[in-house]
């Protein structure tokens, strides 16, 4: 415990200030607090039989002593994910959802899951106007009960453990109860974050674990400790998921979400026991030698990752150096194209024609390939427009980086990737027996209309419906079918490049993981390119507009955590510098 408390406190000091551009806009990016890059120092971890690779120490601790156990990587990610609960509670957990990629080594099979929340049977497409029917300020839709979705994360870890865990359910509860019980220290990040969020003092419930009496944060290395959450997680480690989906759990989030008297929302115990898992197919497309898959709609992150690798196979990418302008210009505009598809189409495919096939043609990425000039930007791209759909166009939709990524490989080669979320810091700031409770719901358009006025939104709000995501877990195998790497990252809508640029940097630049994640970020959604603050890109800014791009310097919000395969085949673990997890294999 000492050695980790070090390991967090040292962070605190290990993140300095550069000025940036900020763009203007009407809430805060409570993730990407003090998120500059440290990308001296972290070295790669190498294991020989298993690693975990997630945000915070000691839920990466939890998820070793599983593996040590005898677990597998799905019930080490279970028990990562619900020691996250406690100690990285701003990101994600049970009162959120997420997405699922799980890989059986012996069968050679990915299975994918999607617990992503849904609308309530009572929500609307005009669930986030005014009374003039114009769309709401983001905060006055996140807050409260109104953009409450129904959690999915619970029922999707119950669902694959049923069918893929090795160690009894109640077992991968122990350590995360403990840590609620007895407390974890104040992180460096955790403090900034509460300190910085712009609402969770509304919700003085929510606050309470984290504030002394008088209200004031506690300091960095006091004792946390959540008894409602250690309450909540002894009932679900006995009973497994039904008190939460119908029971007496249940029955708290919906007294949360209703009798709140900020934004009150519509969400019943029908909803909650009505829930479903999905169970989706990967998305997967060549690159090179390898094959890399993903995860479908209702995430958007797969399919833009795989349409960007797709344009980018076309172009020079391999002979541009990491850190050149012809490297960050290549893949900013392979990264428009992918993102002006994305924002045009993607949605839950439940609802919506999403054509998916179409979107990764081989024949289609090559022509939109030949699109990209060497020395001058496209400027903003264009969807590119399929026979049965209007060729309607909007802007990027922000969804706000408050997630969290695990990546856990176990001595028989299974492998888990999953990216969770409550979605903006601190969530709706509604919390339910010690948890908080999600604000996915605003990651659909609030605007239930495309900028032509007539043409439906894809990702309208409708009952019973997915928001789209940009959450991204990726796995990728070679031309043997043998699995090589794992990652994924939090980041709300810029998740998708930071797992592309990772990518690259293995598959194409040949760095190990942590090399790829150290590198500084630069990322373009269909607008500006972004350059990581403080780093060498900035020294890119002139040559780059001078190519026609529009550059912002920005502070990052990723948090890449990734496991690659090894050349004498054991594994090398990665975790990203700008925030507070890391890497840990068998010793």
């Amino acid at each position: 415990m000492r050695l980790l408390l070090a390991a967090l406190l040292a962070t605190a000091f290990a993140l300095p200030s550069f000025a940036v551009d900020v763009p203007s806009k009407d809430y805060i990016d409570p993730e990407a607090t003090g998120a500059v890059a440290v990308l001296e120092g972290r070295d790669a971890v190498h294991s020989k039989r298993y690693m975990v690779s997630a945000a915070h120490p000691l839920a990466v601790e939890a998820g070793a002593a599983i593996l040590a156990k005898g677990g597998n990587a799905l019930d080490a990610a279970i028990a990562t994910q619900l020691a996250l609960n406690v100690v990285e509670p701003q990101s994600s957990g049970i009162g959120g959802g997420g997405f699922l990629l799980y890989y059986e080594a012996a069968t050679k099979k990915l299975h994918v899951l999607d617990g992503r929340e849904t609308a309530p049977t009572k929500a609307s497409e005009k669930l986030f106007l005014d009374a003039d029917g114009k769309p709401l300020p983001f905060l006055d839709a996140v807050k409260g009960g109104r953009s409450v979705g129904v959690p999915g994360l619970l029922l999707m870890l119950e669902t694959a453990h049923r069918n893929h865990g090795y160690l009894d359910w109640p077992t991968l509860f122990e350590q995360p109860i403990q840590l609620a019980k007895q407390g974890f220290p104040m992180s460096p990040r955790l403090r900034d974050l509460l300190i910085a969020s712009p609402y969770i003092r509304e919700f003085p419930a929510s606050l309470q674990p984290y504030a002394n009496r008088d209200g004031t944060i506690k300091q960095v290395g006091e004792t946390v400790t959540n008894a409602p959450m250690a309450k909540t997680l002894s009932t679900l480690a006995l009973k497994g998921a039904k008190p939460f989906y119908d029971g007496e759990i249940a029955a708290q989030i919906v007294d949360a979400v209703q009798d709140t008297k900020i934004n009150p929302g519509g969400l019943e115990l029908a909803d909650l026991k009505e829930y479903k898992v999905r169970v989706r197919e990967a998305v997967c497309a060549p690159y090179r030698i390898y094959t890399v898959c993903s995860m479908p709609p209702p995430s958007s992150g797969g399919v833009t990752v795989l349409q960007a690798l797709g344009v980018l196979e076309h172009l020079p990418i391999v002979e541009a150096k990491p850190l050149s302008a012809d490297a960050v210009h290549y893949y900013s505009e392979a990264s428009k194209l992918a993102y002006a598809d994305r924002n045009r189409y993607l949605a839950d495919p439940d609802f919506e024609d999403v054509p998916v096939e179409a979107m990764l043609s081989p024949y289609y990425l090559k022509e939109r390939a030949g699109l990209v000039s060497p020395e001058k930007s496209m400027g903003k791209a264009e969807a590119g427009v399929f026979t049965s759909h209007a060729p309607a166009t909007l802007p990027t939709l922000e969804e706000h980086p408050s997630t969290t990524h695990i990546s856990v490989v176990d001595a028989q080669g299974n492998a888990v990737s999953m990216t969770t979320s409550i979605e903006n810091g601190f969530g709706s700031g509604l919390s339910a027996g010690g948890f908080l409770l999600n604000n996915q719901l605003t990651d659909f358009s609030f605007n239930p209309l495309l900028e032509d006025g007539q043409t439906p939104h894809p990702n309208r709000v409708e009952p019973n419906k997915r928001p789209r995501s940009s959450m991204s877990p990726t796995m990728v195998f070679d031309k043997e079918g043998e699995l090589v790497l794992v990652v994924g990252s939090p980041g709300g809508s810029r998740i998708i490049d930071y797992v592309l640029q990772t990518l690259i940097g293995v598959l194409d630049w040949k760095l190990d993981i942590q090399q790829a994640i150290n590198l500084p970020r630069y990322l373009n959604m269909n607008g500006p390119i972004e350059l990581e603050a403080g780093t060498a890109l900035e020294a890119l800014k002139p040559e780059l507009e001078a190519r026609g791009h529009e550059v912002r310097v920005t502070e990052t919000g990723s948090g890449l955590h990734g496991i690659q395969k090894d050349a004498d085949g054991g594994w090398i673990g990665g975790a990203d510098p700008r925030r507070e997890g890391i890497a840990l294999g068998d010793r």
